[in-house]
């Protein structure tokens, strides 16, 4: 039997062998009249999904409770503690150093590590650590990131277990501040031109290093420097170097107008002796520093989407509260494309964090991965800040709605840790197979034939010594 309506047709399934299944029915007049059609006609509703423009791709679901309660308990903080203190921090150019000590106390400074002290978190639960630190400052954000990826991740992945039990307990407690030097005067995007040098002395068994370093986070306030340098047998090793060390300072910086709230100097070296037990042995190449920035990296990709949120909070608040021609601004079409553009890089990035932080914790997230998200959700991070301060007219540019400060920091963030051009080259060496950032590439066979061809007619300038040839 068959219920037709119109053309089409509905057919009972079948059950097993092929009979047809029976479906509800009465019986009218001697005639069975099947219900089904008409139950599915008058079945209520299913109640309407809503959409909630705070969590538009519910993240929240997606989360653990330890991950909820760990991003509750310190948003709590930075928003209590924290930024009451940004405003005048970044007037008058101060880091305070107690916060390290505050984020000690509360369990955040290398949070992934498992021991020494640290709370041993999974890398999603860093994710939004950063996050609700930068919703207050990148500055702050950049303390806690260098603190945690850029100087206890190479002592608990490179260093020694001596090494491990004397810095990461004080480190995590926030007792120590310690700062990582790789950028150099000369030598930014490309760190294997590094001129830091450390010689051996057989006597004593120690280095010493010679060199400079330039912007360097924590580098003023320093106790302990994480600093690459090239050795006599040309590969580059981590040292642990310790404030007060002779030949050793740490100028500040002054000046700047992004992240301010934040201590940045240089490292300078002058004949610094080093002992050889402040080598860390796990690493004597550039993937050493490397293996740190993709932890850092990571952090940022989340850090500055809270930067984006409170951007994108404070424009809806403002175009909703500011009335003009006898609207609200938030009346006008363009006004309501700007909020939905920020919306959707924000959940489109939040979202890419969050599968990378699973990735990480399986040890699955390759280093392409972290360039993808780090250039993309800064830059759009950037974005969003230039629209919201240009939402906001004339008080956009006031300290007072915190934007401008977001704007201008978020133009360093896009450029520090591999600028936005170099995580494009590393995509774009993935994608083709070609490395594209020098002129010549031992691995590219084309170019190599030729060099061999033709090696006495090259521009000298184009001659480059092969471990200049090893980039990120």
């Amino acid at each position: 039997m068959s219920f037709a309506r119109g053309s089409r047709r509905l057919r009972r399934p079948r059950k097993a062998g092929g009979h047809r299944a029976n479906w509800p029915s009465v019986r009218t007049s001697g005639r069975a009249v099947c219900l089904l059609p008409l139950f599915s006609c008058l079945s209520a509703p299913a109640s309407r999904p809503q959409f909630d423009w705070q969590d538009p791709l519910v993240l929240e679901e997606q989360l653990t409770t330890d991950e909820i309660l760990i991003r509750d308990t310190f948003r709590t903080y930075c928003q209590e503690k924290l930024m009451p203190r940004i405003l005048l921090a970044n007037r008058n150019e101060v880091f305070h150093r107690e916060i390290i000590s505050e984020m000690g106390e509360l369990g955040v400074l290398g949070p992934t590590i498992k021991g020494y002290g640290c709370a041993g978190v999974s890398s999603v639960a860093y994710g939004l650590l950063a996050r609700e630190l930068e919703r207050v400052d990148s500055g702050y954000r950049s303390a806690m990131s260098v603190q945690s990826s850029l100087v206890m991740h190479p002592i608990y992945a490179y260093g020694s277990e001596e090494q491990r039990q004397k810095y990461l307990p004080r480190l995590a407690k926030g007792e120590l501040l310690g700062c990582f030097g790789l950028t150099e005067p000369n030598s930014g995007s490309d760190p294997s031109s590094m001129e830091t040098r450390a010689r051996y002395n057989s006597s004593n068994k120690s280095y010493t290093l010679n060199g400079t370093k330039t912007w360097i986070t924590n580098s003023p306030m320093a106790d302990l420097f994480v600093v690459w340098a090239r050795c006599e047998d040309g590969c580059i090793r981590g040292f642990l170097l310790e404030k007060g060390m002779r030949g050793l300072s740490a100028p500040r910086i002054q000046g700047k107008f992004s992240l301010r709230a934040s201590a940045t100097g240089m490292i300078i070296m002058d004949g610094v002796e080093v002992p050889e037990e402040n080598v860390l042995p796990g690493a004597s190449s550039l993937g050493g520093p490397f293996g740190c920035l993709n932890n850092a990296r990571y952090g940022i990709a989340w850090g500055v989407l809270g930067a984006s949120e409170f951007c994108l909070h404070t424009a809806r608040q403002y175009t909703l509260d500011r009335m003009q021609f006898g609207v609200p601004l938030a009346r006008n079409q363009l006004i309501q494309k700007k909020l939905a553009d920020m919306l959707t890089e924000i959940t489109l990035g939040l979202h890419a964090c969050l599968q990378l932080g699973r990735l990480k914790d399986q040890d699955k997230a390759a280093p392409e991965m972290v360039s993808l998200l780090k250039r993309n959700n800064c830059g759009k991070a950037l974005d969003i800040a230039r629209q919201a301060r240009d939402m906001l007219g004339g008080n956009g540019i006031s300290d007072e709605y915190h934007v401008i400060r977001h704007a201008m920091n978020l133009e360093a963030v896009n450029t520090y840790e591999g600028t936005h051009d170099i995580h494009a080259l590393i995509l774009g060496r993935a994608i083709t197979g070609i490395q594209a950032f020098t002129a010549s590439n031992r691995s590219d066979v084309f170019l190599k034939k030729k060099m061999e061809l033709s090696v006495e007619r090259l521009n000298p300038l184009l001659t480059m010594d092969e471990n200049r040839l090893h980039l990120p």
